[in-house]
């Protein structure tokens, strides 16, 4: 499902109209987006939780050489299921 689709379906179930729905859509992901960049947890009860994890500097190996290379510390996205979501998708 895409972003679109998703509208789509939003506004059927709720009969507001598409441009309306899509404005609440990308203002909710906006919301989501801005919280992980300063570091908070974004927690939507039944759903699930978003949070920015930290990945450590380490040692890896590029494929086609066989050289050691560095890769860097980086900040990474993840989302944990929620226990109502587990049972949605059983």
């Amino acid at each position: 499902m895409r972003k679109q689709d998703l509208v789509a379906a939003v506004a059927q179930e709720t009969g507001i109209s598409e441009s309306k729905v899509s404005q609440a859509v990308t203002a909710t992901f906006a919301a989501i987006e801005g919280a992980l960049a300063k570091g908070d947890e974004v927690s939507i009860s039944g759903f699930g939780t978003f949070k920015v994890t930290e990945r450590p500097a380490r040692d890896g190996r590029n494929p086609q050489t066989g050289e050691t290379i560095k890769i860097a510390a980086k900040k990474s996205p993840t989302f944990k299921a929620g226990a109502g979501l587990k049972r949605a998708v059983e």
